[in-house]
């Protein structure tokens, strides 16, 4: 089905960023996926197309884009290419920018924005706890006033960009009388004594992103980085999860889709008793399945992405792309698997690596049961 949400200027964007991705992404997806990192230099060259800066006021070096759309373009890009690579260039440009505009104060601003829009400073975001991953009203990490500062202590777990990270947003109770309304965020530096973090951890998919813990020992902040009011940070949260979860409804479908095609491909060439594997009337009808789901879904999700350009998308209508759009990644990738046959499983095919790489959508950004817990509260069921 034809999209319609996408103007000649989003087109002329989506044709740079895919210049990008064949010119420096693309020529080292093997190295990335080896080194299990994506390399500064790519980074650098991604601020100086202008691709990091697209949630960013102009005035500290970004673009201020200001339509969801352009974000939208790149996620899907960069999802063609790698799950990882868009999860983790969304987790620094998508995700963790619109904290330090919406709820930094100016110094803050000017310090950090302009070296993350072009590439020389990578952000994380710490939420995940090794106790918990999506209670985040739960969470252990502490923030103890001290004299004018703080000191912070506690870890988080699964951060995308955590190993290579030079600056990651934190939340940490700050008052543990208050529930959810006694956490506070706070922007930590790269170096900070008592500031360390593990080795990357041993992923079953998204090997080129360099997840990690982070370790919290009696970091001493002073309030230049705490970022917004004291209390406000699950509020914070909340708030932004919803530009997360549609951009990973975009990045799922994105990525789904471009493996289906390589398999339709695949099915018309690999012949078997004598015709094309994709002849067979199961496998035919196993592929039009397929691709009803995939067009079905992103009528849905690209409403999504209109509505959140237009700031009325709800948190109820980002859960069900989510959720929904995992699970179809999930059911096809695996469907696709089955009709490659034992080079399904194989790593060097790239049907293997998306198959792998999917399984965490299910999980990351609140998981699937959580999304459909937030939608039966919003049907009245308690």
């Amino acid at each position: 089905m034809r999209r319609t949400i996408f103007t000649e200027d989003h087109e002329a964007f989506r044709a740079s960023a895919r210049e990008f991705i064949d010119r420096v992404a693309r020529p080292r997806a093997e190295e990335m996926i080896r080194e299990h990192r994506i390399p500064r230099e790519v980074w650098l060259e991604a601020g100086k197309q202008g691709l990091l800066g697209l949630c960013i006021p102009e005035e500290y070096g970004g673009s201020g884009a200001g339509d969801y759309r352009f974000n939208a373009v790149l996620a899907e890009e960069q999802s063609r290419l790698s799950a990882a690579l868009s999860s983790c260039m969304g987790i620094h440009s998508d995700v963790c920018p619109p904290y330090l505009v919406a709820h930094g104060t100016e110094e803050q601003k000017q310090r950090w924005l302009p070296a993350i829009a072009a590439g020389e400073s990578i952000i994380a975001i710490g939420m995940t706890e090794p106790s918990g991953g999506s209670d985040l009203a739960a969470l252990k990490t502490t923030a103890v006033r001290d004299g004018q500062g703080w000191v912070i202590n506690g870890s988080k777990t699964f951060i995308t960009n955590g190993h290579s990270c030079d600056l990651a947003i934190v939340a940490a109770r700050t008052d543990p009388s208050k529930g959810a309304r006694g956490i506070t965020l706070f922007v930590l530096e790269a170096g900070m004594d008592g500031f360390t973090k593990g080795a990357p951890l041993d992923k079953v998919g998204q090997d080129e992103a360099d997840t990690c813990e982070l370790f919290l020992d009696n970091v001493r902040v002073t309030d230049g980085h705490r970022l917004g009011e004291e209390g406000r940070g699950f509020i914070s949260m909340m708030e932004h999860l919803t530009q997360e979860r549609v951009g990973a409804a975009v990045s799922n479908l994105a990525h789904v889709a471009q493996i289906l095609d390589e398999t339709l491909d695949y099915v018309k060439e690999r012949h078997a008793f004598g015709q094309p594997v994709g002849a067979f009337q199961h496998n035919k009808f196993l592929l039009a399945e397929m691709v009803t789901k995939i067009d079905v879904s992103q009528a849905f999700v690209d409403q999504c992405v209109l509505a959140h350009t237009e700031g009325a998308l709800s948190p109820v209508d980002a859960a069900k792309a989510k959720w929904w759009s995992a699970q179809v990644q999930s059911e096809v990738l695996d469907s696709c698997v089955q009709l490659y046959g034992g080079y399904g499983f194989m790593n060097e095919y790239r049907v293997a690596r998306a198959w792998r790489d999917a399984r965490v959508t299910r999980i990351w950004a609140g998981s699937n049961e959580i999304m459909k817990e937030i939608i039966g509260r919003d049907l009245g069921l308690g």
